[in-house]
């Protein structure tokens, strides 16, 4: 059994010249498989191809809507109803079988629906953490520690109850599922399960200590042995007192410098 579609942008995923095969949406492929049905998408400039569907809208607004004025929403499904009957006791112009037993037959050709409802879910790719959490709607959900690695991409399905998370190659089993938490309600919440927590560092191997259990630093002086009592007697003032010192005019300065003489004010005056 096959359905038709228009060139819809549920079911198509692009349009493409007339005579290539069109890309249809995964969302329609999927829901087409849990239905077990077929998609089968009008040409291009065709739009006698559903002809049959449109018409059904003139003929009802020329049979029902026209010429009639209705207060309530009742008052229309009456006059529909009561309408009905007499369209399906006519001929179909196209197939020239009496509508109400071709729909009769039609009926009975259809198949049932799936046990399982489709649920409808958004699909999304994101990064696991190194908290084995997954941010997605401006919450984090986690996932099983020991199936994931940090910076791993997954498949997020968010449906309006439920979030799913899922691998995106299938695991040994052949099951890419990793984990399903109700949907947060809000921005900001966190929504872990404690299991999945499992395997990630707990911090019980880290040791502290305490100022004065650690041993004193020991003193470069020590290591240094007779350097540093030579630089300590450069720093003492009495050594620092005994060094010679040479005592020369200024002039001997403005001389090697090459600029202009200075007179200070006690000619005698000498500089160390």
């Amino acid at each position: 059994m096959s359905i038709v579609y228009d060139r819809t942008k549920t079911v198509v995923r692009r349009h493409v010249a007339p005579g290539k095969a069109v890309p249809l949406h995964p969302e329609a492929v999927a829901f087409a498989g849990h239905c077990d049905f077929d998609v089968d998408v009008l040409a291009a400039y065709r739009p006698t191809g559903k002809g049959r569907v449109e018409r059904q809208v003139a003929i009802v607004r020329d049979h029902v809507l026209a010429g009639r004025a209705f207060c309530w929403l009742e008052e229309m499904d009456a006059a529909f109803a009561a309408w009905v009957p007499l369209r399906r006791a006519k001929v179909h112009s196209t197939h020239g079988e009496v509508i109400g037993m071709r729909a009769v037959r039609d009926h009975t050709a259809l198949r049932s629906l799936p046990s399982t409802t489709y649920v409808v879910v958004q699909r999304h790719l994101r990064y696991v953490g190194k908290d084995c959490l997954v941010a997605f709607d401006a919450n984090l959900y986690s996932v099983p520690a020991l199936w994931v690695q940090p910076r791993q991409l997954v498949e997020v399905r968010a449906s309006k109850s439920q979030i799913m998370l899922h691998a995106t190659t299938p695991g040994h089993r052949g099951e890419t599922l990793l984990a399903t938490h109700p949907r947060a309600a809000g921005r900001g919440c966190r929504v872990v399960d404690e299991p999945h927590w499992d395997g990630l560092p707990t911090g019980a191997g880290r040791r502290v200590t305490h100022g004065h259990d650690l041993p004193a630093p020991r003193r470069r002086s020590d290591d240094a042995g007779s350097s540093a009592g030579a630089l300590q007697s450069l720093l003492n003032r009495a050594t620092a007192a005994q060094v010679e010192v040479s005592r020369r005019p200024l002039s001997v300065y403005e001389e090697l410098t090459g600029t202009r003489p200075f007179t200070p004010a006690n000619p005698t005056q000498e500089a160390r």
